[in-house]
């Protein structure tokens, strides 16, 4: 069984340099990419008179859909959340926040597959800009993953604001393999998206039979918000003879 997924940090669905709305050109770029699974960074929840980001945007293409709350304020609200086309059987999102920083979070969901096949879990990550508190907020992550079936597919995407390459190091002995490192030896460079310099995006897997890097389009991306998108094709274990 195949899986494709993409992660993006939608920057509230605002355009990076006109402050214009891109949240319908999203879900286009999103629905043309083929993705089965997306995990989505910085996505408003509901506003008076406007659904939840993520609703639009799964609306009629990705039947499941899971939105964890990271940060509430006077202009509303924003998050991580999962559109998948596989059923989601579980979410818990998990409050990483330390003081004086954005609200961080990790949105956990437990797919579900047919009988004989082990359920994939997601992990929607964003961490914070203080390297200190992506130290801690990456320990909450290995503790989280290590409470999770080692042979059950899971799937780790997001925003990691990891510009100095050390979530690696700290996520060492988890059993996580990051995607673009293993295929291309090196971070995709995602940000920011019309120079593309900073290796913030990852997507980690583990469990899976094989996983690799598929290439996305500039256009229309660079125009939907500041970080380039992330995709992977992942083969996911067979079930019992």
């Amino acid at each position: 069984m195949r899986l494709k997924v993409l992660t993006v940090n939608m920057h509230k669905g605002v355009g990076p340099w006109l402050r214009r709305p891109t949240l319908t050109g999203l879900r286009h770029a999103l629905h043309a990419s083929g993705a089965d699974l997306a995990c989505l960074q910085e996505v408003r929840g509901a506003t008076a008179g406007s659904p939840p980001q993520h609703e639009a945007m799964a609306d009629g293409l990705w039947p499941q859909h899971a939105y964890g709350r990271n940060a509430a304020g006077p202009t509303g609200e924003h998050g991580n959340a999962v559109l998948s086309r596989l059923p989601i059987a579980a979410v818990r999102n998990h409050d990483v926040s330390l003081p004086g920083d954005e609200p961080r979070g990790l949105l956990h969901c437990q797919l579900a597959l047919p009988a004989g096949r082990a359920a994939p879990h997601v992990v929607c990550v964003h961490l914070g800009l203080r390297e200190s508190h992506r130290r801690h907020q990456l320990a909450r992550l290995a503790a989280l993953v290590h409470t999770l079936p080692a042979d059950a597919p899971l799937v780790v995407a997001g925003d990691f604001n990891d510009w100095r390459r050390r979530a690696d190091g700290l996520l060492a002995g988890t059993g996580l393999t990051e995607v673009f490192l293993a295929g291309h030896g090196r971070h995709a460079r995602s940000f920011p998206v019309q120079w593309p310099l900073l290796p913030l995006d990852r997507i980690y897997v583990r469990g899976v039979v094989a996983a690799r890097p598929v290439p996305l389009p500039r256009r229309p991306w660079r125009s939907l918000s500041d970080h380039a998108p992330l995709a992977a094709e992942l083969e996911l274990p067979g079930g019992e003879p």
